[in-house]
């Protein structure tokens, strides 16, 4: 298996070109005592301003931009730690990983309790939303542990433009309200508001990029695994023959 500390970087995203610049700007106006840990924290911060400002909106819709709000801080927190690091060269690469996605996974659960717990989006619905999330993570960490390949971004789709897509609907719910829809599916009227619907769209993305990519990930593996067998074979009977 592939040495984690050597992995490759897949970032393919659409904010790419946007995001890449400003986060070494970044990084080399960071004052120094400000360390990549301590990114990490505010990643973490973020992340708890996001699940208050979710519950708070069962008071008031106006907590939806304290969420939004969380979602700038998550941002600069979580991407500016490992691009600190990179850019003082302090990397350490099997810590930082395990550090980074251990809270990464954290922040998700907040995010989506905070959004089932809100008036906005059902509690059923935000936890099968979280389940598609951590079943794509765990599908980069594994994939990144069998073929030393750590793929952020799908379809040009990261986590950034995820948080761009909640930010943008936080903003359109607070000036359109969450009106109910209605939709005719095999002759059945299913309702649900507007950010259930949206929930119910990134369910059907991530659990569609789950499995797609799990089947084309196996089959990769699967030739590579006969392909290695099979020179194996070859050397240990030329081997034999001498």
């Amino acid at each position: 298996m592939p040495d984690i500390k050597s992995h490759k970087r897949v970032n393919d995203i659409l904010l790419g070109p946007l995001e890449r610049p400003a986060l070494r700007w970044m990084a080399a106006h960071t004052p120094a005592w400000i360390t990549p840990d301590i990114m990490t924290g505010i990643g973490v911060i973020g992340g708890i301003i996001i699940l208050l400002g979710y519950l708070g909106t069962n008071q008031s819709p106006y907590f939806l931009w304290l969420a939004s709000f969380g979602f700038v801080v998550n941002w600069v927190g979580d991407s500016l730690d490992g691009t600190l690091a990179r850019h003082r060269k302090i990397e350490r690469p099997r810590y930082g990983f395990f550090i980074d996605h251990t809270v990464d996974a954290l922040i998700e659960v907040m995010v989506f309790l905070g959004l089932g717990l809100s008036p906005y989006v059902s509690f059923n619905i935000a936890c099968l939303a979280l389940i598609g999330y951590l079943l794509v993570s765990v599908l980069v960490y594994v994939r990144t542990c069998v073929a030393g390949v750590f793929v952020i971004s799908y379809g040009k789709l990261g986590p950034t433009e995820a948080r761009l897509i909640a930010i943008l609907a936080n903003t359109l719910i607070f000036f359109v309200g969450n009106p109910q829809l209605s939709l005719q599916i095999a002759g059945n009227t299913i309702t649900y508001t507007v950010y259930d619907w949206l929930a119910i769209a990134i369910i059907i993305l991530l659990w569609s990029i789950y499995i797609l990519s799990t089947i084309r990930q196996a089959r990769v593996l699967s030739r590579e695994d006969i392909v290695a067998r099979n020179r194996a074979a070859t050397s240990e009977e030329a081997a034999t023959i001498q």
